[in-house]
């Protein structure tokens, strides 16, 4: 990594508040100790901060979790500023910034590789047969995306299929209303509707890189009076990840009643993802050009393109690697 002789003002304030936070300065004690709100809806790439929640791992009087219904509601309330951050994909991330809300990169939760998927009713054999066929989709950037990939992969257009806008708390009951003959939904909805006789016929795995679940703080809350709340929230997210991969089936016990799933239902559920851990994390976050640069470069092009951007993005401090843990 190319160190710069000259060092930002954010890092340079963020540098600080580390080191006032280690060596116990207390001058300063009335700038220290902002707490922090983090929006999030229920999601497996999610779940390691809730579990952090459950058990005492995540001082609460640090970080407050704000739990949403849907991405959508996530970015309201992020945008409204009842949150000071938020768990969203990088694409609602770069939306996000474009609609006005400046927003960094402090972590990523995880890389979706066949945990997003297309769940058919099962007389739909082929992605062909979508055609004049109803698909419910989240009206969400992601959802757009994806909507966009399985057309084009079927080799039909938007107008060949009745698409349907469905939030991702309904999913479950307009399957069931059989309001819909297909819909792109994600665990652990994706686990009950196939559960119910629905069967996947796409997933992210046929897209590489596309959706990636990301830790986005507001810009104006990266300073010294948050560092250690931020800082916090990374570090719970990573204590929970750790002991996910030594202890699986008992972190499965644990998260099986917020997921809506049964504890042997887990684990399965968590085969559709990656779940970068700390030095991960900064192959993806930092150094000359960061792997998530590129991948959001492509994204933002692309949405842009398809006008899911108000304006441009040249990604200035899109990502920021400041307050992932230093020692792992």
């Amino acid at each position: 990594m190319n160190i710069s002789q000259t060092v930002s003002r954010r890092r340079f304030v963020t540098t600080l508040g580390g080191l006032a936070l280690t060596y116990g300065l207390t001058g300063c004690d009335w700038l220290a100790d902002k707490p922090v709100t983090i929006a999030l809806n229920k999601w497996l790439g999610y779940e390691a901060l809730f579990l952090a929640r459950r058990e005492g791992w995540l001082d609460q009087r640090q970080v407050r979790l704000l739990e949403t219904e849907s991405a959508t509601e996530t970015m309201q309330a992020l945008q409204d500023g009842r949150a000071d951050g938020a768990a969203l994909t990088l694409d609602e991330a770069l939306k996000v910034r474009s609609a006005g809300t400046p927003v960094s990169v402090v972590m990523v939760f995880d890389i979706s590789a066949g945990a997003d998927m297309l769940v058919v009713r099962p007389d739909i054999r082929q992605l062909a047969d979508l055609k004049n066929r109803t698909v419910g989709f989240e009206a969400s950037a992601l959802g757009a995306l994806m909507l966009a990939e399985v057309l084009q992969a079927a080799g039909l257009k938007k107008s060949d299929i009745k698409p349907v806008s469905v939030s991702i708390d309904k999913h479950r009951r307009a399957w069931t209303r059989r309001q819909i003959d297909a819909v792109l939904t994600y665990e652990p909805v994706a686990s009950q509707l196939l559960s119910a006789g629905g069967v996947k016929l796409f997933d992210s795995g046929q897209v590489p890189n596309t959706i990636v679940d990301v830790l986005v703080m507001r810009n104006d809350v990266l300073d010294f009076g948050h560092a250690r709340a931020v800082r916090h929230a990374v570090a719970a997210h990573f204590a929970a990840l750790n002991h996910f991969n030594r202890n699986p089936h008992d972190a499965a016990y644990r998260m099986a009643e917020h997921l809506g799933l049964s504890a042997a239902e887990v684990l399965p559920a968590f085969k559709g993802i990656i779940l970068p851990d700390e030095r991960n994390n900064y192959r993806l976050l930092d150094g000359g050009t960061p792997e998530l640069l590129r991948s959001a470069r492509r994204l933002s092009r692309l949405m842009w393109e398809s006008q899911l951007l108000v304006r441009e993005d040249d990604l200035t401090d899109l990502l920021n690697p400041d307050y992932l843990p230093k020692d792992f």
